[in-house]
C-alpha cells in the first residue's frame, strides 16, 4: 500500500487505527513503563536529599532511556506508549461518543486556558521533587493516583488505604472527559520532564506554509495541545508526537524533519 496515493480521509483513518493498535499493545503488555520512569525521578531526588549515591537502578535506566529517546525522536512515548495517556484517550473518546449519541455538546476547556494550565505540571513535578528531596514523600503513601493506576493495571484493586489516590484518579478521569490529553498537558510530572528535554530539530514537525490553504488551521485545531506547527518552536517540548496534525492535513503538508520543498 502506497501511503502517498491515499486520500486525506484514508490517511486520517489509517492513523487512528494504527495508533490505537500501538497504544493497546503497550497498554496490555507493558503498562508499567510510565510508573517505572516516574519511580526513577522520585528515587533520584530521594537519594540526593538523603545525601546518598544515585545508582543506575532499573527505574533510573528506564527513565534515562526514555529521556534519550525523547531528545532524539520527540515525545513518541507520550503519544503512543504511555498507558496513562492511552487511558486518557479512551476516556475522552468514550465521553465524546456518549455526548454524540445523546446529541449534546461535550464540555470542553477553552483554548485560551490550555496554554496557562499546561504550567501546572511543572508545579506538580516541583512539589513531588521537593517532597522526595525532604524525605517525606513516602509518608504520603495512598495518595498517589499513579500507584492506584499501577495496581489496577497489574490486576490488583487497591484497598481503603488508597482511598485518596482513588478519588484523585477519578477526578483526573473526569478531567480527561473535558479535554483531550487532560492529564498529559496539565498534571503529568513525567510530561513536565519530557517537555524540558532539548528535542533535536530533526524530530520536530514541520510544514511548508506556502502550500497551506488560506485560513485553514486544521492542524492546530486537531492538536491536543493546540500548537501551531511552525509558530510554537519555543513550546516544541509540549508536542506529544501523536501525529494527529499530519494525519489531519488535507494536503499532506506536515512531516517530521527538515522542511521539504523550500
Amino acid at each position: 500500500m502506497d501511503i502517498h496515493n491515499l486520500t486525506a480521509k484514508e490517511i486520517k483513518k489509517l492513523h487512528v487505527w494504527l495508533r490505537a493498535l500501538i497504544q493497546v499493545l503497550y497498554f496490555l503488555f507493558i503498562p508499567s513503563v510510565y510508573t517505572a520512569a516516574f519511580a526513577g525521578v522520585k528515587y533520584i531526588f530521594t537519594q540526593i536529599g538523603a545525601g546518598e549515591k544515585v545508582a543506575m537502578t532499573s527505574f533510573v535506566t528506564v527513565l534515562v532511556v526514555i529521556c534519550i529517546y525523547t531528545i532524539l525522536f520527540g515525545r513518541f512515548f507520550c503519544g503512543f506508549a504511555c498507558a496513562f495517556g492511552t487511558l486518557g484517550d479512551g476516556v475522552h473518546a468514550l465521553y465524546v461518543w456518549i455526548c454524540k449519541k445523546m446529541k449534546k455538546k461535550p464540555l470542553q476547556i477553552a483554548e485560551a486556558w490550555t496554554e496557562k494550565l499546561c504550567y501546572l505540571k511543572y508545579i506538580v513535578l516541583a512539589l513531588i521533587s521537593i517532597l522526595c528531596f525532604a524525605g517525606v514523600y513516602g509518608k504520603a503513601k495512598g495518595t498517589s493516583p499513579w500507584d492506584v493506576f499501577s495496581m489496577i493495571t497489574a490486576g490488583r484493586f487497591p484497598n481503603s488505604k488508597y482511598l485518596a489516590g482513588i478519588v484523585i484518579l477519578v477526578l483526573i478521569m473526569v478531567g480527561m472527559c473535558t479535554q483531550e490529553r487532560f492529564f498529559c498537558q496539565f498534571l503529568c510530572p513525567m510530561g513536565a520532564v519530557f517537555a524540558l528535554m532539548p528535542i533535536l530539530p530533526g524530530a520536530l514537525f514541520q510544514r511548508n506554509r506556502e502550500k497551506c490553504p488560506p485560513k485553514c488551521g486544521l492542524c492546530k485545531k486537531r492538536c491536543p495541545a493546540h500548537l501551531d506547527i511552525d509558530g510554537d518552536t519555543a513550546r516544541s517540548g509540549e508536542c506529544l508526537c501523536c501525529h494527529a496534525c499530519a494525519a489531519t492535513c488535507p494536503r499532506k503538508n506536515i512531516h517530521i524533519g527538515t522542511n521539504e520543498g523550500n
